[in-house]
């Protein structure tokens, strides 16, 4: 069994690309399954085999401890790891080849407390990676593409799993998705880009953070994802097999 966790900020389009990438999957003859992580999420585009709302109900918290849905939420996402023995039963029942991890929309509920990484670390699972989402409406600009990278690197160090990078929504970004393109793999043309845009400190700030990413290897290019047309997901599936198959593709 091997598993994806899909991760990105609030609206990057996670559960639309989860959806995809099972019908990717059941298309092509090999069996995957969905893991909702999400206890806060109303509707989902897709069926769920395992969801963590069969556990915990956000709304009987609210009312028992007398919470905001912030403080809700934190406190279902830590009781979603105590239940981490029921959840691996189920995804022991159902064993799929792939079994795509669908995580909550508020990212730092997942990556940076401990119940997150408690998950990541012992779900027992053969193979294990990421896919971090890089919301395309968000990154039109330098600064902010450089802002999201850091985030992406940062989940990355905390996550501790080996990631691929793709760049949804870009239907929606017209002529700026070339020169997001660009960014991603052309070091001084994102510097370039940087100048045009900020001075003084924000400028030394932002390529110094840029160059340190650059050393950290970020530089690997984002995969164009349309959830819309379909068109990348053979680049997406390519890189997908590259890193959690060893290369081994699902059969056509």
């Amino acid at each position: 069994m091997k598993s994806i966790f899909i991760v990105g900020t609030a609206g990057s389009g996670k559960s639309l690309l989860t959806s995809k990438i099972h019908e990717y999957y059941t298309r092509n003859g090999a069996f995957s399954a969905i893991l909702n992580l999400d206890p806060g999420v109303e509707s989902l585009p897709y069926s769920c085999d395992i969801d963590v709302r069969d556990y915990v109900d956000i709304v009987s918290i609210m009312k028992q401890y007398d919470l905001g849905p912030n403080g809700a939420l934190i406190l279902t996402n830590d009781l979603i790891a105590s239940k981490i023995d029921s959840i691996q039963d189920e995804i022991d029942e159902v064993n799929p080849d792939y079994l795509l991890i669908d995580t909550p929309g508020q990212i730092e509920l997942f990556a940076y407390r401990a119940s997150g990484k408690f998950l990541v670390q012992n779900l027992r699972i053969d193979e294990k990676m990421s896919i971090f989402l890089f919301d395309g409406a968000l990154i039109t600009s330098p600064i902010n593409f450089v802002s999201i990278a850091l985030l992406a690197t940062s989940i990355k160090l905390r996550l501790g799993l080996p990631a691929i990078n793709v760049l949804t929504k870009t239907d929606l970004i017209g002529k700026k998705l070339k020169d997001i393109l660009k960014w991603s793999t052309n070091l001084f043309t994102l510097e370039n880009a940087i100048s045009q845009e900020a001075d003084g400190e924000t400028y030394t700030l932002t390529t110094n953070i840029l160059r340190g990413l650059n050393l950290g290897g970020f530089a690997q290019g984002l995969i164009p994802i349309s959830n819309v047309t379909g068109e990348g997901m053979v680049n997406l599936q390519t890189a997908l097999s590259r890193t959690i198959n060893l290369g081994e593709e699902v059969e056509d």
